[in-house]
């Protein structure tokens, strides 16, 4: 049953279940007796033992907490230069990961479209105990999607922390997506930008003199 709701624990033999006041937490370890190092050879001299503690996609409103005995192996291959390697428990676990590829996953979706305090309340119902700092954390480091052709684009100013610092952004006026956004109001670099880009079939209106400036000096006719 408990292979059914999590298929992607077929690799780990589940020992034990633990249902606490916050969340669920499951026990397990690899079920494979021998490990393959980077090098590609295979091992079964276990250096040391270490759990890793991973969160998962929340269960009936309870978050569930993946507990596996991870083991750390010597590697046979003389001529390998590590010494020892982790195992890797494909599907399940990634370097430096705190959470379950289906619980990142989840949360990359709802970080981009709603970001911190508002995404941080959706993401909840997913994983209970999520910040908007850490929600944030995961869309840092995402990498930018590729912006195709802008057929209209429109140029804007706005401001950080109460006008104390502004900056520019272009945006795609067929999508009404933001596809640049540019350091302070000067029209230096979003014209850089539009340079490097093909010719748009026009620029929307704008009522800021950074988005006249960006039109004139990207070489750019308006609408």
């Amino acid at each position: 049953m408990l292979l059914e709701l999590f298929p992607y624990l077929s690799a780990l033999v589940i020992e034990e279940v633990e249902r606490q006041p916050d969340e669920v937490v499951l026990r397990t370890r690899v079920r494979a007796r021998t490990a393959d190092c980077p090098c590609g050879r295979s091992s079964v001299r276990v250096h040391g033992r270490y759990v890793d503690r991973l969160r998962d996609v929340a269960v009936g409103g309870t978050g569930v907490v993946i507990e596996s005995c991870v083991r750390r192996f010597r590697c046979e291959n003389p001529g390998c230069p590590a010494v020892t390697f982790v195992e890797q428990i494909v599907g399940l676990i990634t370097p430096y990961s705190r959470c379950t590829p289906l619980l990142r996953g989840e949360l990359t979706q709802i970080g981009p479209a709603l970001a911190g305090r508002a995404g941080s309340r959706l993401a909840s119902a997913v994983d209970p105990i999520i910040g908007r700092d850490a929600l944030l954390r995961l869309v840092r480091v995402l990498s930018e999607p590729e912006v195709g052709k802008v057929e209209v684009l429109g140029v804007d100013d706005f401001a950080f922390r109460e006008s104390r610092h502004c900056g520019t952004v272009l945006v795609d006026m067929a999508t009404h997506r933001p596809v640049r956004l540019c350091d302070g109001r000067e029209s230096g670099g979003p014209a850089a930008w539009l340079r490097d880009r093909p010719e748009p079939a026009g620029s929307g209106r704008s009522r800021t003199r950074t988005g006249a400036a960006v039109v004139g000096g990207g070489r750019r006719r308006s609408c």
